[in-house]
């Protein structure tokens, strides 16, 4: 049995050369385990077996070269991944596919090519032959526009005779037609008691005039002003027909005139050129004068009232058409606008602003478009 108190010692017995009861050299030491195992170079820090991390060692001096050891080696290259990216392969070379010639683009292919380096019509050899036959859509394509060509040539011819462009000039007999209308027509047919003006308003608005008085036919003597007068010299005077008309609200009043002249065809074309040259259905100097009848609307319609105007001298007809437009409460209007003017977006003045430019301007037009209906009805009837 152990002392008690004294630490407990393990022997490790000797050599075999030691006496047998004799002390070893490791009595009375702590246990220790051994030291271990050391593998390499004398001097080299020792490996451990369970060791699982890579330890750097130091690389040995070359003898070759004298330079002294490196501490540590260079560090090792890491692993590769389990599933390395492949870069993209090329796409594999294919040869290309042997082009062979279009047969209709050859010269002595039997139809011919349409492009810009050979005529058509024309054959391999140079000979004339008949060109290609259209086809169907383009058959119609061409008989539409035909269509639309005689068409458009018609409206304007048409649409010159009712609406009174200055362009051919009439037959002979439709021109003398005209010229006896005024003693031919009823007065109803040529001033309507009612004047229908379908977008003739500003903006497009529709219209009504209303016939308040119609004047017997005289000549010219004291019809005009002077210079209006002397403007009108060359083309004569054989009638001159007049009727004034009030709007619906009865807010105006406009006189419309036809004056039959004396001239042949080249007269009024000589006179319809000079005005349009000259713009003289522009100048307030030659306004037309209304008609003031006593007892209507139109009482106090008088030179100082008119507003807008405006004159046509027709080339089919020798016939000069005019309108003169003002207020019917009779005020007076210091800056008159001839009609096209007035009609302008961008006019401001008070006879533009009301809508006088429109009232002279429509009822013109509507009148002289009935007075042409009425030279056709007479020319067509036999003599």
């Amino acid at each position: 049995m152990e002392t008690p108190g004294r630490p407990f010692r393990l022997s490790v017995p000797g050599g075999s050369g030691a006496p047998a009861g004799a002390p070893s050299e490791t009595a009375g030491r702590p246990f220790r385990l051994p030291a271990p195992r050391r593998s390499g170079a004398p001097g080299a820090p020792g490996e451990d077996t369970s060791e699982t991390t890579a330890r750097l060692r130091p690389v040995p001096a070359d003898p070759a070269s004298g330079e002294p050891a490196v501490p540590f080696a260079r560090p090792a290259t890491p692993p590769r991944p389990a599933h390395e990216p492949q870069a993209p392969s090329a796409p594999p070379h294919r040869s290309p596919a042997p082009v062979s010639p279009d047969p209709a683009l050859s010269w002595s292919a039997t139809r011919p090519v349409v492009s810009f380096g050979e005529p058509e019509g024309y054959d391999g050899d140079a000979r004339p032959r008949p060109l290609v036959r259209r086809g169907a859509p383009q058959a119609a394509a061409a008989a539409v526009c035909l269509v639309l060509g005689l068409g458009l040539i018609s409206g304007a011819v048409t649409g010159s005779w009712l609406v009174g462009g200055s362009g051919e000039e009439g037959s002979p007999s439709t021109f003398a037609a005209a010229g006896s209308l005024w003693h031919s027509v009823p007065v109803d047919q040529l001033f309507p008691p009612t004047v229908q003006g379908r977008g003739a308003g500003p903006g497009g608005a529709d219209r009504t005039w209303t016939r308040i008085a119609v004047a017997p036919d005289s000549g010219c003597k004291n019809a005009f002003d002077p210079l209006l007068r002397k403007a009108l010299a060359p083309v004569g005077c054989d009638r001159l027909l007049r009727a004034t008309y009030t709007d619906a609200t009865e807010s105006y009043v406009t006189t419309v005139g036809l004056l039959f002249t004396t001239a042949d065809a080249p007269g009024m074309t000589a006179l319809a050129n000079r005005f349009r040259k000259e713009r003289l259905d522009r100048r307030s100097d030659l306004m037309p004068l209304p008609y003031a009848a006593k007892g209507t609307l139109a009482a106090g319609f008088g030179a100082r009232q008119r507003a807008s105007w405006t004159v046509s001298v027709l080339t089919e007809a020798p016939v000069v058409v005019y309108a003169v437009s003002g207020w019917a409460d009779g005020r007076t209007v210091d800056d008159p606008q001839p009609a096209g003017d007035a009609l302008e977006a961008d006019a401001t003045t008070a006879a533009a602003q009301a809508g006088l430019g429109n009232e002279a301007r429509g009822l013109a037009d509507r009148v002289e478009r009935d007075f042409r209906r009425n030279v056709r009805s007479a020319s067509e009837q036999p003599s």
